[in-house]
């Protein structure tokens, strides 16, 4: 007999065994020990337990990722505070029929930074359509939240394609936004294991204008790729003015707090086609041997 002709396992799963746990009234009240440890929802919130719990956060986004056929992924980094046109117009609308001049500055604002979720919504287009005709696994992957967040994965649904949402427990609650793949749509409580995830796979990082997340992202990025415990990967600056007026690199060179050769970590674009055109060469993005046109 094959391997594969034993019909059964030979110890029922976990799954099995708590659906047919048969009740104890003497030892299932509150208090009591006596239930499954992996069943055991306030045993493994216990304090103790945390290095636990951070092996979930870190083997439950690999194992489904697995599962759903993601080998790779582009990376989208940015501000839940970018909106798209149509809605900054939206807000612009209101404020004027209101006669809001506070509120209609603000709108504007969001009008001008709005030309950064056009960029991310069709960057992730761009890439998804490519991947998807060359028929390899790589997806796109950001924070799961709005704003740029959600233009990205906008633009992966909108050509048919997957996308990874990497959300996180905050105390003002981030939904995820409606375009993830909903089986690619995970939540986190710790913000160092959802940043390696975001490495893990990433073939490419593209970091759109955003705050102090943004920016925590960027530079644990640059960091593990300058100290090599990352091997290197391209790293995309969306909007030069922007990033240049924020990050002052000649500065940190000047001062000897970083050598020159680590200002070539990253390139600043200012278009999705231009972003495209620096990736698309990448070895993990080219076609795969058996889809290459003969």
């Amino acid at each position: 007999m094959k391997p594969t002709d034993v019909p059964t396992r030979n110890f029922p799963t976990a799954k099995e065994e708590c659906r047919d746990l048969p009740p104890h009234p003497d030892y299932d009240g509150p208090g009591a020990a006596y239930n499954l440890a992996f069943k055991d929802e306030s045993f493994l919130l216990r304090q103790d337990m945390r290095a636990v719990r951070m092996q979930l956060e870190l083997m439950k986004p690999e194992l489904l990722q697995n599962e759903q056929g993601v080998k790779s992924t582009i990376v989208i980094f940015g501000s839940a505070r970018i909106l798209s046109a149509e809605a900054a117009q939206a807000l612009l609308t209101v404020a004027e029929d209101r006669g809001d001049e506070a509120g209609a500055a603000r709108a504007r604002r969001h009008i001008a930074m709005s030309r950064y979720y056009e960029e991310a919504r069709r960057f992730a287009q761009i890439a998804t359509a490519a991947c998807v005709e060359r028929g390899n696994h790589v997806v796109i992957a950001t924070g799961g939240g709005p704003g740029i967040m959600e233009a990205g994965n906008r633009g992966a649904y909108e050509m048919g394609g997957k996308s990874v949402g990497l959300n996180i427990v905050l105390p003002h609650e981030q939904y995820p936004n409606p375009y993830i793949t909903p089986e690619l749509c995970f939540r986190f409580h710790y913000f160092g294991l959802r940043k390696m995830h975001f490495l893990m796979r990433a073939v490419a990082l593209v970091c759109f204008p955003g705050g102090f997340g943004t920016l925590d992202e960027l530079f644990e990025t640059l960091t593990l790729i300058q100290t090599r415990k990352s091997r290197p990967r391209p790293i995309l600056l969306f909007g030069r003015e922007f990033w240049t007026k924020l990050i002052n690199i000649e500065l940190l060179i000047e001062t000897g707090m970083v050598n020159p050769a680590d200002a070539q970590l990253f390139h600043y674009v200012e278009t999705a086609e231009e972003a495209w055109g620096l990736l698309e060469s990448q070895p993990e993005l080219a076609a795969p041997a058996s889809a290459a046109t003969p």
